[in-house]
């Protein structure tokens, strides 16, 4: 019975990995581990309109071993300058806790995280340093994003 689930939850990896090579989301890699179907590497190109505009982001992706029932983990190696992302690159996206549905998948999860790029939450934040400049001082956080992109996200020719 076990291997059953285990082996209908790989399928599921699988076709949801060919499907994102095959379509993937605008502006977004997944890249499967070599070594491990349920670790991706991402490459998040920052929304146009953005104070990430511009930036390529690298994130990782795992898969735990009940996915689909829980959501996946993922986290932004680059550093980022954002209300809903702490300084270890947590995401405070609710898809990612208590909204997790099964039927969500990793193409969802990847564009819903750029959509927060483009519309920070500050009143949900993961960063409350963060998140209180973008309160007080929107302008001076949205430059300053804008700066860690250029230092970060941007990956010279």
């Amino acid at each position: 019975m076990v291997n059953t689930m285990a082996s209908g939850t790989t399928r599921r990896i699988l076709v949801e990995t060919k499907n994102l090579s095959k379509d993937p989301p605008p502006g977004i890699s997944a890249i499967p581990d070599e070594n491990n179907c349920r670790y991706f590497h991402i490459v998040m190109a920052g929304p146009k309109s953005s104070p990430y505009e511009g930036g390529l982001f690298k994130l990782e992706m795992f898969l735990p071993e009940n996915y689909p029932l829980s959501p996946p983990n993922v986290r932004f190696l680059t550093k980022i300058y954002h209300p809903n992302i702490d300084k270890l690159g947590r995401i405070c996206l609710d898809i990612l806790k208590d909204q997790w549905s099964p039927a969500l998948q990793m193409r969802t999860v990847l564009l819903s995280i750029q959509a927060l790029l483009s519309s920070p939450n500050p009143d949900d934040p993961l960063a409350n340093d963060v998140a209180t400049m973008w309160k007080t001082d929107e302008a001076q956080a949205i430059m300053t994003a804008g700066e860690w992109t250029r230092r970060y996200a941007v990956i010279d020719e």
